[in-house]
């Protein structure tokens, strides 16, 4: 699933504004509920924080209510995975 994640952050990193904030949470729901890879929650939430630091307010309400539901561990693993990919890209 890796391979969709890096075409998916690469379409959208070429895309502008809230097409591009609504392809970050589209891959946030899809690691959320397991639509074609299996649920990973840090992965979820990285990608929904993405999305909502974009704009999308939607990832936004999604990004807390996951958040709600994870460890401490797994939120700061997913919070930095994020930082880390706004730094690169």
């Amino acid at each position: 699933m890796a391979r969709f994640d890096i075409q998916n952050s690469e379409m959208a990193a070429m895309m502008g504004g809230e097409a591009r904030a609504e392809t970050f949470c589209d891959m946030g729901l899809m690691y959320a509920t397991g639509r074609g890879c299996s649920v990973d929650l840090v992965a979820a939430h990285k990608w929904l924080n993405i999305a909502a630091i974009k704009g999308c307010d939607r990832a936004a309400e999604l990004r807390a209510d996951l958040a709600a539901t994870m460890s401490k561990t797994d939120l700061a693993q997913a919070l930095r995975a994020a930082r880390d990919w706004m730094t690169t890209h």
